[in-house]
């Protein structure tokens, strides 16, 4: 019995201790970022999960970061880790909105059981091994507008037996546009509300690990891209995409996207009532691609690549202009 209490005693202490080293390396890492100009804030700290636990809630978190312009605000944050091993934690946000902002433009965030679970390896530099995003039901909001929303998320980052390797997967179960994407898209009422599949399998290679550098200082780039698959279908509309990139410095790619696109005409006509597509070259591509489609014998689909090549993107021999940059801001 003596053995016991004085176990329970020992295990008390640790636990108190180790609780009040998590509050004050939180409340040391807001006053750090505010010494480094951010907007670091928050209203207050709170602790608990005795005795397997340490679950701390930050009440009216606010963090914006001038060099980059992003700004992040909800009522309240949860961190919760096993009392044992702070190294993995699980990150649960407040079901009421939170606002992500990029210099003067505001989305609003609603997302129901929306927490992220993050394995980190020991160290002070904190280097992520995994992180697994979840939610149920989520929309973000452009002012009143819903710009988008799903009945669930699923997001995992997977590193690899490289330190600057993730694998990343994710799925969203019915993904439906807003009213405004829907427009930028020229979606027509005959395609439903939601996406019937929306997901994604890549590996990407970053300039460096993916660790508490990366919200303090910089965040690490891409620099290499391997698309193993893209696959959105939307009625009877699907695209499925995949491929290599190399990226440079500048964000610059090179490399090809290999395209599947079934009911491709009808993207065609979106695209030109989108006004991404000119109305005098419409004609022209859809003859190309035709013939593109017609190789693959079935004309309904379409196999093509995405060419990209020193700051420049094609479709197929159909020069589109300048190459997105893959920068992570």
């Amino acid at each position: 019995m003596k053995l016991l209490m004085a176990g329970v005693l020992l295990w008390s202490l640790y636990w108190f201790a180790a609780g009040w080293g998590l509050r004050s390396g939180i409340s040391g890492w807001f006053s750090e970022q505010q010494r480094q100009g951010w907007q670091a804030e928050y209203s207050t700290l709170s602790s608990g999960g005795y005795p397997s636990t340490h679950t701390i809630r930050i009440t009216q978190p606010t963090l914006a970061d001038p060099g980059t312009g992003t700004a992040w605000r909800a009522d309240w944050l949860e961190i919760e880790s096993p009392a044992i091993w702070p190294g993995r934690q699980t990150l649960r946000f407040a079901p009421s909105p939170q606002r992500l902002s990029y210099f003067d433009k505001t989305m609003v965030i609603v997302a129901k059981d929306l927490q992220a679970q993050l394995l980190m390896a020991p160290g002070l530099a904190l280097e992520l091994e995994e992180m697994e995003l979840t939610s149920t039901v989520w929309e973000i909001k452009d002012g009143d507008r819903t710009a988008m929303g799903a009945d669930s998320l699923h997001l995992t980052m997977t590193q690899s037996d490289s330190p600057e390797r993730y694998q990343l997967l994710g799925t969203a179960t019915g993904f439906a546009p807003g009213a405004k994407l829907r427009e930028l898209l020229a979606a027509t009422d005959a395609l439903p509300d939601s996406f019937d599949t929306l997901a994604l399998d890549m590996e990407v290679t970053f300039d460096t690990a993916w660790d508490r550098a990366a919200l303090e200082l910089h965040r690490p780039q891409p620099r290499q891209i391997s698309l193993r698959l893209a696959d959105a279908h939307w009625g009877e509309l699907r695209l499925k995409a995949t491929g290599d990139l190399d990226i440079n410095e500048a964000g610059l790619a090179n490399g090809k996207i290999s395209l599947k696109v079934e009911n491709w005409r009808k993207m065609l006509v979106m695209a030109e009532d989108a006004g991404v597509l000119p109305a005098s070259a419409r004609d022209g591509i859809e003859r190309v691609m035709g013939l593109f489609a017609g190789l693959g014998g079935n004309p309904h689909d379409l196999d093509t690549q995405l060419n990209f090549r020193n700051g420049h993107i094609a479709l197929g021999p159909i020069p589109l202009g300048p190459a997105p940059r893959f920068i992570l801001r």
